[in-house]
């Protein structure tokens, strides 16, 4: 396929925009001194560059011409709104007569400083956004006593949110702060990638898609044998009986499933040494490692990685290729190009799994997207907006195609490709996007579909046309259909979901006879 350029988006911000995994960004430049500079926030270093150069009467010209750039772009670097180059930071430490370590403290220099920073980074989170408060310039110009007033009411908010969240709250933040991690690692656990390439060692897989025989000899190898049955617990996709080394598995699966999945996630929990959840937090990282480690064994990373850089190098990288070459189902596809596409191909991404109702079932980024969120910045559950690619996929006829989008948004112009997958809770969307910039490399570049959302923005897509609203505003009376999890609590020490009782009864009406 010829390579079609396209012109700069509408509404892209390619030309000024640091890629988070760019090879001469902060966070990627671990051959600069510092202990952890991927630690040191923009704000952070902006503001300590501000100190340093007003205690020296510096102004912004002056600084700007020392180190041969504009004073705009001294404002933007000491603004925090930019990622900043190591080899920049180095010029402005010599400017400014200290060490480059100096500038890359994670402390704060002054209380007020201090102060800025955390209303700053107040009014880019998600908590401002969902008020629509107008932004407040944090500058000189701005009063302390008005500062601590603003910081002030923002922690109180935040507590208030806090201490009167419901326990379903628990499980957002577990998840926003499970995803900031995954997000810090690029979604690439070396770990666990050593274990597949151990255990797929250890029965001689010589590469390719892992036939159902190859994982049925993985769990012979860990001392399992696989029992299928037809009277599992509703509540559960395998269970596993510790005592006997049996891995019970429904007799019938869904024509959606991989037979090969509950057997290995059954398995990976027992490799990683995974104990009974303590919390919410420690239940979603359990999952996160279980579907991680069940997809580098069914994608083996060194084939994986060698088939995306020859795609990568044809500028041909498909998603549903890396799906027909391992025999996977595409969401697995999906998932596991997001855990090797920034480490090994140096494309930012995002991944999304959006239900036919609109809401986000689940996510990952670290392409600067902004996914729909709450004030505590939980993603879940969120609706998402109706012209991203996403959404739009369920309303094209052709199920066997895939489907490609550009989308001008607040954050850029992303292009994403998806797919509609049934299951037995309705149809899922499987979307995979990165930066315009980013486009070169895939199949699909050359659609000519095109969206443009305003979303957080009300009048985007969330509220409904003049003409529908004055027809029937007032006049319709919907009855929800909740989900039963949005009440249900987490009671501490116990699997979400499921039914304990029924479980043990499983396993002793199934437990080989003594003797």
């Amino acid at each position: 396929m010829a390579l079609i350029e396209h012109p700069l988006p509408r509404g892209s911000d390619a030309t000024s925009r640091t890629t988070p995994t760019g090879p001469s960004s902060v966070a990627a430049a671990s051959h600069a001194p510092s202990d952890d500079i991927s630690a040191v926030d923009p704000l952070v270093i902006g503001r300590r560059i501000r100190h340093l150069r007003t205690a020296r009467g510096m102004t912004l010209d002056q600084l700007g011409t020392a180190v041969g750039r504009a004073a705009s772009q001294i404002s933007v670097l000491e603004n925090g709104r930019r990622e900043p180059k190591v080899s920049l930071l180095q010029q402005v430490a010599s400017a400014l007569g200290v060490p480059l370590t100096e500038l890359l403290s994670t402390q704060a220099p002054s209380r007020r400083a201090a102060l800025e920073i955390e209303l700053e980074r107040a009014q880019r989170g998600p908590l401002f956004t969902s008020l629509d408060l107008a932004q407040v310039k944090v500058g000189r110009s701005l009063p302390t006593d008005a500062l601590e007033a603003l910081v002030g009411l923002r922690r109180e908010v935040e507590r208030l949110l806090t201490e009167n969240a419901a326990t379903p709250e628990e499980a957002r933040r577990a998840n926003a702060e499970l995803r900031a991690t995954m997000r810090a690692q690029d979604n690439y656990f070396p770990d666990l990638e050593e274990h597949a390439r151990t255990l797929l060692a250890a029965v001689d897989h010589a590469g390719g898609p892992l036939s159902q025989r190859t994982t049925a000899e993985i769990a012979a190898h860990l001392g399992f044998s696989l029992h299928y049955v037809h009277d599992l617990p509703h509540s559960t996709r395998s269970v596993t009986d510790l005592e006997h080394r049996r891995v019970y598995l429904p007799h019938t699966l869904t024509t959606s499933s991989d037979p090969r999945s509950p057997v290995l996630q059954a398995i990976a929990s027992h490799v990683l040494g995974h104990e009974e959840p303590t919390g919410y937090g420690d239940f979603l990282r359990q999952r996160v490692e279980t579907n991680y480690l069940t997809a580098a064994l069914m994608l083996p990373e060194e084939g994986t990685v060698e088939m995306l850089r020859e795609a990568r190098a044809a500028r041909r990288l498909s998603l549903e290729d890396l799906r027909d070459a391992f025999a996977v189902t595409y969401e697995t596809a999906a998932h596991r190009f997001t855990n090797l596409a920034t480490r090994h191909l140096d494309i930012p991404v995002h991944f999304m799994k959006v239900h036919e109702s609109g809401t986000l079932h689940k996510a990952y980024e670290n392409d600067g997207v902004r996914f729909p969120s709450d004030p505590l910045g939980a993603i879940e559950g969120q609706p998402v907006c109706r012209r991203w690619t996403a959404r739009v996929v369920f309303s094209i006829p052709d199920r066997f195609s895939p489907y490609y989008q550009y989308t001008d948004t607040s954050a850029g112009t992303y292009w994403c490709t998806s797919r509609v997958q049934g299951s037995p809770e309705g149809d899922f969307s499987v979307s995979v996007g990165v930066p315009f910039q980013h486009v070169r490399w895939f199949q699909g570049r050359e659609t000519v579909e095109r969206a443009r959302s305003r979303c957080p923005e009300p009048d985007c897509c969330r509220l409904p046309p003049a003409p529908l609203a004055d027809r029937w505003a007032g006049r319709a009376w919907p009855s929800a259909r909740p989900h039963a999890s949005m009440l249900a609590a987490l009671p501490t020490g116990a699997f979400p979901g499921v039914d304990q009782t029924e479980v043990y009864t499983f396993l002793e009406r199934h437990a080989p006879a003594v003797g």
